[in-house]
């Protein structure tokens, strides 16, 4: 069941749309749509020969949320209406987060239109947001680290005795496969985090269950930066769709090293269910703290 949604505004003002509580907020939901998963557009290509198609590809277009609300007296329902044009500016990009029973979800989007009705006995608005991508994000970020630290501290706490140390403020993890359970409804990419304590050559990243793997060729770095990986540096990886990027933080400065990818590596990205990966080096893999951090993706609400 879907308890409410936030709506921010470009300029990160937000108001929180209570199904339950309209009084709230002045706004009485009366139908959304749009929340479903997304008509999928199926390229096909007929023959003379055969019967029925060939299938070709397969895509999603933007989705579109219209939402039909009706305006309350807050304090009068012209102070409502106007309070819409303040929190869905037309053309602007807005925020809406989705809380319901089984998930918290936030997705983007373009205000397109905005059309009260103000003649009518029950003033009411529709809404029309189009957000290009169709997919509904967790809200918070799924964190699997390998080797490094693991934060395992929080408040309030206690050591209960005066001897023992039982207070344990973090754990170090010293792994080099590790399985990162995904449970969305559709693959998505992730970034990957890599700090260096000492020097390191020839950085692997794999799959083990689709033998896919990222290499980052040392001889290549050299070129670029003039060392290879040392004390300090950091190095951060993105395989998301529309944001695939390599870059090295050193001494303050960001360098591009995505020309280190080695030639066969493959982009890898997250299935549902679990997915195990492993890191390595030819030399210093002891040196390198790494990390994966992923969002959730769903279709629908």
């Amino acid at each position: 069941m879907i308890k409410s949604i936030t709506v921010t505004n470009h300029l990160n003002e937000s108001i929180k749309l209570e199904l339950g509580f309209p009084e709230r907020s002045g706004f009485l939901i009366q139908e959304i749509s749009g929340l479903g998963p997304v008509k999928a557009d199926i390229n096909v290509s007929e023959l003379s020969s055969v019967d029925g198609s060939i299938y070709n590809s397969a895509r999603l277009p933007s989705r579109n949320i219209v939402f039909k609300l009706v305006l309350l007296e807050s304090p009068t329902i012209e102070d409502t209406r106007q309070k819409s044009y303040k929190y869905f500016p037309i053309k602007k990009r807005v925020r809406l987060l989705i809380e319901t029973t089984n998930r918290t979800a936030e997705i983007f989007g373009y205000v397109e239109s905005n059309e009260p009705i103000i003649f009518s006995r029950q003033e009411t608005t529709q809404i029309s947001i189009v957000c290009p991508n169709p997919y509904f994000y967790s809200k918070g970020k799924q964190i699997t680290t390998f080797t490094g630290f693991e934060k395992v501290f929080s408040f309030p706490f206690s050591n209960e005795s005066l001897s023992d140390k039982l207070l344990i403020i973090g754990n170090i993890l010293k792994n080099q496969i590790q399985t990162v359970l995904y449970e969305g409804d559709s693959e998505i990419g992730f970034n990957i985090e890599i700090h260096a304590i000492g020097t390191a050559k020839n950085v692997m990243i794999y799959n083990t269950n689709t033998l896919e793997n990222m290499k980052i060729d040392t001889d290549k770095l050299i070129a670029l930066t003039g060392e290879p990986i040392i004390m300090g540096d950091s190095i951060f990886i993105s395989t998301i769709k529309g944001d695939k990027s390599i870059q090295l933080l050193r001494e303050g400065v960001y360098y591009n090293i995505i020309n280190c990818l080695d030639r066969d590596a493959t982009w890898m990205f997250l299935r549902k269910g679990d997915n195990v990966f492993a890191f390595d080096a030819e030399e210093g893999g002891a040196n390198l703290y790494f990390r994966i951090i992923n969002q959730v993706i769903y279709q629908g609400i």
